[in-house]
């Protein structure tokens, strides 16, 4: 009888403690769903890393899609460049 009460007493006081819905987020949470399917409309550069709107970044991404020549490398790396190709394509021939 004993066990009994401390059971029911036990039970009781942990269904008093019991908030409902602990696993559910905030309800000012802003779910997923909707962040996924929110247009952005700040960006940032990928070049310097300054803010940009939607229309600017558009417009830098299609100045950066438009260059067609290759950047300029200083002449030392491009011979480092070229010894290191050199050096990959000798170890697959000859590996060490």
């Amino acid at each position: 009888m004993r066990q009994v009460k401390f059971l029911s007493v036990l039970l009781g006081a942990t269904l008093i403690g019991v908030k409902p819905a602990w696993g559910l987020p905030p309800p000012e949470d802003v779910p997923e769903e909707v962040l996924r399917t929110e247009i952005i409309t700040r960006a940032r550069s990928p070049i310097d890393g300054k803010p940009l709107t939607a229309a600017e970044y558009a417009q830098l991404k299609a100045q950066i899609a438009e260059g067609t020549f290759a950047p300029e490398i200083n002449s030392k790396f491009q011979q480092l460049i070229l010894l290191l190709r050199i050096r990959r394509l000798l170890r697959t021939i000859v590996p060490l």
